[in-house]
């Protein structure tokens, strides 16, 4: 298999594209910089809000997902990541507009979920991807049924998106957001799916307790490493 370049369309958000790419050299089994995978990334933090888009009419993000994607392929990579869940929701019309494939983030998680067994499972995401249905779509074609927070336990994992990391926040009361996990587990998920690419970098720099957790970055990260024709170094090695 031949070599590829990956393009990641950044910026949703900034701290959610390090999260990714770290993800990618981390899951790569590299004995030299030679032997890492060649990336472009464009950390374009001007896409507009997705979940405010989707709920809310505000400015659509496809054309500068688009651009972004022009962009990348311009430069040479030869597919693209997204890492923003909610923008999923606009996937086809985005697919249809880049040059190169572009990986589907959710169905990558989905497919992963169905490998390990999972039949219910508690989704953690922005009200917009949540209310668009696209999470629910992909495990459902997997034979997963969604468990999804709502009221307070959803306005607890906005906050933390929101108010935490894309805030900037070094320290963040996380009480409210385990009660959700709690209240998940609870309901019968068998797994929780972080389904918010700033939720991995939450539970990291907050110490939430979520060993039950798949982290979607982290399956993308691993999709893309094997996408790229690179060896993907085993868990054990990690």
């Amino acid at each position: 298999m031949s070599k590829k370049a990956i393009g990641i369309i950044g910026g949703m958000g900034p701290e959610a594209t390090l999260d990714l790419f770290g993800k990618i050299i981390r899951h790569t089994d590299a004995a030299c910089d030679a032997e890492h995978i060649r990336v472009y990334i464009d950390c374009h933090t001007g896409i507009p809000d997705r979940t405010r888009a989707i709920l809310a009419g505000g400015e659509s993000p496809v054309p500068y997902i688009a651009e972004s994607a022009q962009k990348l392929a311009a430069m040479g990579a030869d597919f693209l990541l997204l890492p923003c869940n909610t923008s999923h929701y606009y996937y086809d019309e985005i697919a249809a507009l880049s040059p190169v494939p572009v990986v589907n983030m959710i169905r990558t998680a989905a497919e992963a979920l169905r490998q390990d067994g999972v039949r219910r499972v508690g989704v953690l995401a922005t009200d917009g991807t949540l209310r668009s249905g696209v999470y629910q779509k992909e495990l459902a074609a997997c034979g997963i049924e969604a468990i999804c927070p709502e009221g307070a336990d959803q306005e607890a994992v906005m906050r933390l998106i929101y108010d935490g990391i894309k805030a900037n926040q070094p320290t963040f009361d996380t009480l409210p957001v385990e009660r959700t996990l709690a209240h998940l587990r609870d309901a019968g998920a068998e797994r929780l799916v972080l389904g918010c690419t700033e939720l991995p970098v939450a539970v990291a720099r907050y110490g939430i307790h979520a060993p039950d957790a798949l982290d979607a970055t982290d399956v993308l990260a691993r999709a893309a490493v094997a996408a790229a024709g690179y060896p993907v170094k085993s868990f054990s090695n990690l």
